[in-house]
């Protein structure tokens, strides 16, 4: 069973996921809470981008999941 949540960091909600006892959450909210990004979603499009033409290869080529946002609209 998967289990959505909302986990409240620096007074902000942040998007994760629960599923067989492991947490997921959503990087562009990680990065937004690490960071302090104006435009977290950018900051980690940016990143990526710089990931890849260092030649790291952690980031890989997939697709983003769907996550509730806390304003119940699905991003």
């Amino acid at each position: 069973m998967i289990k959505s949540s909302f986990l409240k960091i620096n007074a902000s909600a942040r998007r994760g996921m629960k599923k067989k006892e492991e947490w997921y959450f959503s990087i562009v909210d990680v990065v937004g809470v690490l960071t302090d990004s104006v435009d977290p979603t950018a900051y980690w499009r940016k990143l990526k981008q710089r990931l890849k033409a260092e030649g790291n290869e952690t980031v890989t080529n997939c697709h983003g999941l769907k996550m509730t946002a806390p304003d119940g609209k699905n991003a």
